[in-house]
């Protein structure tokens, strides 16, 4: 006895495979929404982390900006006082400068040279006189830089011949001379001691 099938078999086979593929194509869809919701959950932690690490990291910089402006403003204050040390020092020392000076120009001052003015400005000192050549000056000169621990850069600012008369029937020729000398701190006189600088040798008038 032979069966035949009438019924449409090619037609459910493809039906068939057609829901073999929607489903397959759902699976693979699902699956895909998976690893991309665990990716983006995975970016997403990282992100959190790291914008916790950039919060703490923004609230350390900020923390150590407030104690670097209290160092520069206690760096400020401190060299604000060391000036005003340094100041008040100075106004002690320079007390007895004047005294130091009048002693040092006795002292140094050779023969045959005697002084008509003495004019201070701050440091310097300016020396007008009478001598009675210019060797002499040219001694005074080496006497204020090399042997004063309290006068230092002797600088020869104007040196003029000139005739003095002596009496009635004599003149004798003299050099006049304007001298700038600096005056030494005290605190300068005891950390490095006398300043040695070579005076300015005047030429010949």
């Amino acid at each position: 006895m032979i069966l035949i099938n009438l019924l449409p078999h090619r037609e459910a086979a493809r039906k068939r495979q057609k829901e073999q593929f929607f489903t397959q194509l759902g699976l693979s869809a699902l699956l895909g929404g998976i690893i991309c919701g665990a990716i983006f959950t995975w970016y997403q932690g990282q992100i959190a982390t790291q914008q916790e690490r950039n919060s703490f990291l923004q609230s350390e910089i900020a923390k150590l900006d407030i104690e670097i402006k209290d160092i520069a403003s206690l760096q400020h204050e401190i060299a604000s006082l060391r000036a005003r040390q340094t100041a008040v020092e100075d106004l002690q020392g320079d007390r007895n400068l004047p005294v130091h000076l009048l002693d040092e120009l006795v002292a140094q001052l050779p023969d045959g040279i005697y002084l008509s003015s003495m004019k201070q400005e701050n440091q310097s000192v300016l020396l007008v006189g009478v001598a009675q050549s210019q060797e002499r000056v040219s001694e005074l000169l080496r006497n204020l830089g090399n042997q004063s621990p309290w006068l230092s850069r002797p600088e020869l600012v104007e040196i003029v011949a000139a005739n003095v008369v002596v009496s009635s029937r004599e003149q004798r020729r003299v050099s006049n001379f304007t001298i700038r000398v600096s005056l030494v701190r005290p605190s300068a006189t005891a950390t490095s001691g006398s300043a040695v600088v070579a005076p300015v040798v005047p030429g010949k008038v």
